[in-house]
């Protein structure tokens, strides 16, 4: 007799914000409300919905567990180990989100540095970190995670900062410049900014009339 499929699938969203303040990438995380790992802080992630497509899934995650909107997402990779969840054999399909207006999260919404997450339900640690890698290849190269990160203008400082917090290396300031020189829709602005003592800084702008409606990834 055949083995009859029993994997139900699970949409987990690892939701970044840039912190201006702290010059961190953060990971948005929410105690559990039920069982399993009651009480336990975890990723927002929700069960597929028949018909439903994984962009739309992981929206609703994000709006149920953490109460934000988001403003990019894309598909990352598939989490099939068959004892990841307590409750039975789950594929999990993980996805990276931004979220929109991150400063208005409900206080129940805890927010980490990547390099310091606190201890997650399910495989939520190891998830963050066998998808670190992928966050970073789309880093300057995947303009609606890209654009989603930065916002529609930021200074060097804050490329460096993005940067960092995901490479968990500091990046050589001379090629992050040729970098940004050559990421399509991306440009110098007219504006200089100022960050504490010295001349106006350099800033650089999206041009929106080259940015993609959403990733090629999200399935």
């Amino acid at each position: 007799m055949g083995r009859q499929p029993t994997s139900a699938v699970s949409v987990d969203a690892i939701t970044l914000r840039y912190n201006n303040e702290t010059r961190q990438v953060e990971i948005g995380v929410s105690k559990r409300m039920s069982e399993p790992y009651i009480d336990q802080l975890a990723l927002p992630g929700v069960t597929l919905w028949e018909g439903e497509r994984l962009a739309e899934a992981a929206q609703r995650a994000v709006q149920t567990k953490l109460g934000l909107g988001v403003r990019g997402l894309g598909q990352l990779t598939v989490f099939d180990e068959p004892h990841r969840d307590p409750r039975g054999q789950t594929l999990s399909v993980a996805m990276w989100a931004v979220a929109d207006h991150p400063a208005d999260a409900p206080d129940y919404v805890q927010w980490h540095p990547i390099d310091d997450l606190p201890p997650l339900a399910f495989d939520h640690n190891r998830m963050v970190d066998s998808c670190r890698p992928l966050l970073v290849d789309r880093l300057w190269r995947d303009l609606t995670f890209t654009r989603a990160l930065t916002g529609p203008t930021f200074p060097v400082s804050a490329a460096v900062a993005i940067t960092r917090s995901l490479t968990g290396t500091s990046p050589d300031r001379g090629n992050l410049n040729r970098r940004l020189a050559s990421v399509r829709g991306l440009g110098i602005s007219h504006k200089r900014v100022v960050l504490g003592r010295g001349r106006p800084g350099t800033l650089w702008e999206w041009q929106s009339t080259h940015m993609e409606p959403e990733s090629a990834d999200i399935a």
